[in-house]
């Protein structure tokens, strides 16, 4: 399979999760109570260790079955999926869908009512106008972008829950999940492990970290924090966080950007793109970090802090009751006061400011 230069960016960063979790969670050969499960799906690499009996196993086995079957019904790229469907034939006339489609369409609306349309699951016009993780990464001429923009408006997504259907108001308009699909899936196996009866476990589906209980000799689990400079050397995280059923989910402009272009100009076009210009958000932050107990409010929310900038976002995230960390382009730490002091700086070209914006 051809990867380019975008997609390569994306693996070193996911390994490197899998690497501290490795370290977090122990050795497998020494620890005959620890289950564990590998697959690629979604878009990225996905590992999730459960501790108990048997059951732990089998709940494994139900969990990525899960997140298989959510993968074939939101990805935008599978052919007959939902949001296919949708994209293909939503202008036309209601297209009906699956009630967990539903659901999460459903709350990707919701936040982008709550952020103002910081949050918007209309974006795929941009996206696919810019292809930034695709074979033909490019900058648009700026009549491309105002075009795409027009087809840009969460608002104009139109959702009959009782028909079960999703209607788009103009022709042209495209949704995409990624921003949140993630989550749920995250959400769903965290669910069924529980359903079978695990009280330890750790889930990774790409940097979306979530835990069941804590690590199975009682303690908290250690979740390092990606450096989001990790190209300038030196360690490969900046930060650690303790955390207990939770969800840890970061976004930043490290994650997928134009590679070639960075190289030669020092501009990084990167993936998280703000919806009111139609360019990847130039907020002043590189990397944002929920922590909550849902997976999926934490992936809308960390897409949605990064648009919306330290300033504005943080108090926003913080009124929520969900906690946050920010990181600036000076490698300044930000934090919501809860999580202030439960992160603990490693890296010592990163500093945490504990004023509050």
């Amino acid at each position: 399979m051809k990867m380019n230069g975008a997609l390569l960016r994306v693996l070193p960063a996911v390994m490197l999760i899998f690497a501290m979790l490795a370290g977090v969670a122990g050795c497998a050969a020494k620890n005959p109570n620890e289950h564990k499960a590998e697959i690629f799906a979604m878009d990225t690499y996905i590992t999730l260790t459960a501790y108990g009996d048997d059951r732990a196993q089998e709940g494994l086995d139900a969990a990525v079955s899960r997140i298989r079957e959510i993968e074939e019904r939101m990805s935008i790229s599978i052919e007959g999926s939902d949001v296919d469907l949708i994209n293909r034939n939503g202008a036309l006339g209601p297209v009906k869908v699956h009630e967990d489609t539903l659901y999460v369409i459903k709350k990707g609306l919701s936040y982008g009512e709550l952020t103002e349309g910081a949050f918007d699951i209309s974006i795929y016009p941009l996206v696919r106008l810019w292809d930034i993780t695709g074979e033909n990464p490019r900058v648009p001429e700026g009549d491309e972008i105002h075009k795409a923009l027009e087809l840009v408006d969460y608002r104009r997504v139109r959702v009959d829950e009782e028909a079960g259907t999703v209607f788009l108001e103009k022709e042209g308009m495209m949704i995409d999940l990624g921003g949140i699909a993630k989550g749920y899936a995250g959400d769903e196996a965290v669910r069924i492990l529980k359903e079978f009866g695990v009280e330890h476990a750790l889930v990774n589906l790409g940097g979306n970290i979530l835990t069941v209980g804590g690590k199975p000799d009682g303690s908290d689990w250690h979740i390092g924090l990606q450096n989001p400079r990790a190209e300038d050397g030196g360690a490969r995280h900046f930060a650690i966080i303790d955390v207990r059923d939770s969800s840890v989910v970061t976004s930043g402009d490290y994650e997928r950007y134009m590679v070639d272009i960075y190289k030669e100009t020092g501009v990084r076009y990167h993936h998280i793109f703000n919806p009111r210009t139609g360019y990847p958000a130039e907020s002043g932050l590189i990397s944002t970090t929920i922590v909550s107990e849902s997976a999926i409010d934490a992936d809308a929310l960390s897409t949605s802090l990064f648009i919306m900038g330290k300033e504005k976002g943080l108090p926003f995230i913080g009124q929520l009751g969900f906690q946050a960390v920010c990181v600036t382009d000076e490698k300044t730490v930000h934090s919501t006061e809860a999580l202030q002091n439960n992160i603990r700086i490693t890296h010592p070209d990163y500093k945490l400011d504990n004023s509050l914006p």
